[in-house]
């Protein structure tokens, strides 16, 4: 299978790990080799003095991408440009490739529900949507990479499958894509669609970043938590994923029941096994 460069010619920074707390002193006495941290921009931006410095020191050896949660691409309200404003201002210390956030909602009339929320999947939103980031692009002058959610439940007015749609607004608003396979395989799970369809569906040249991570299985439905090591069937989704595209940068997430330093860091390094395996993907092993 041909693989697609990514429409901006952006670097593939190689396998990274997202950067949190209670791995800053590890980092910092050791500089383990990595090749990349991704942040959440909400953390660092206006900051006090210890994050601060420990991005400051990040910086110094490692390249680093702003990951944001509160951007609320799909919300009825306002953009918020003093928030645009002040990740501008973070991009610049930064200096990151991209920056990220997620095609989701988080809150509505000022009110900030501190989660992810999907959208709605049809032509209204997806215009209102892709008006939304021509703004959020022309603001901070970078690139803007969206990515999609899991989901536990559909709208009685989604008329466009999510894959379909995500690559609509990719076109549509010149954008790029962060694929989260785990969040496909979990939404594939909870909905009963074809997590194979979903990747073939997504423009392989818009694909900047991959991100991987575990879940809670709780029988009925899966919940994405973040919390445990990736497990067979979205490593062999990741694997079929970077066969259409090759190289991409790619993130090991890790965020409640967060282990030492040294496992997460096995957990990111085992992506690299796959990109170097590529092979013809098992399908028995990501039936939904």
């Amino acid at each position: 299978m041909a693989t697609q460069p990514n429409k901006w010619h952006l670097p593939d920074l190689g396998f990274g790990i997202g950067l949190r707390t209670p791995h800053y002193a590890h980092i910092l006495e050791y500089y383990p080799p990595v090749d990349w941290f991704e942040i959440i921009s909400e953390n660092f931006i206006d900051a006090g003095a210890r994050p601060q410095y420990v991005l400051e020191r990040i910086l110094d050896r490692y390249p680093v991408v702003m990951h944001g949660v509160s951007m609320s691409i799909g919300s009825a309200d306002h953009l918020n440009m003093d928030y645009l404003q002040r990740l501008k201002a973070l991009a610049r210390i930064v200096q990151p490739a991209w920056i990220s956030d997620h095609l989701c909602w988080t809150g509505v009339n000022g009110i900030n529900t501190h989660d992810l929320l999907p959208i709605t999947c049809n032509h209204s939103v997806l215009k209102h949507i892709v008006e939304r980031i021509r703004i959020v692009q022309d603001v901070l002058e970078r690139p803007l990479v969206l990515e999609n959610v899991s989901s536990y439940m559909a709208f009685s007015t989604d008329s466009i499958p999510e894959w379909e749609f995500i690559a609509m607004m990719a076109e549509q608003a010149d954008c790029g894509i962060l694929l989260d396979v785990n969040n496909i395989y979990v939404s594939s799970y909870n909905h009963g669609w074809d997590p194979l369809l979903y990747i073939d569906t997504i423009p392989a040249e818009r694909i900047c970043q991959y991100h991987l991570a575990g879940y809670r299985n709780k029988g009925a439905y899966i919940l994405d938590t973040h919390s445990d090591h990736v497990v067979d069937e979205v490593w062999n989704l990741y694997r079929y994923a970077q066969s259409r595209t090759g190289g991409r940068a790619t993130l090991l997430e890790w965020d409640e029941d967060i282990p030492d330093f040294a496992t997460v860091h096995a957990e990111a390094q085992k992506a690299r096994q796959y990109c170097t395996t590529i092979n013809p993907v098992d399908a028995s092993l990501v039936e939904a």
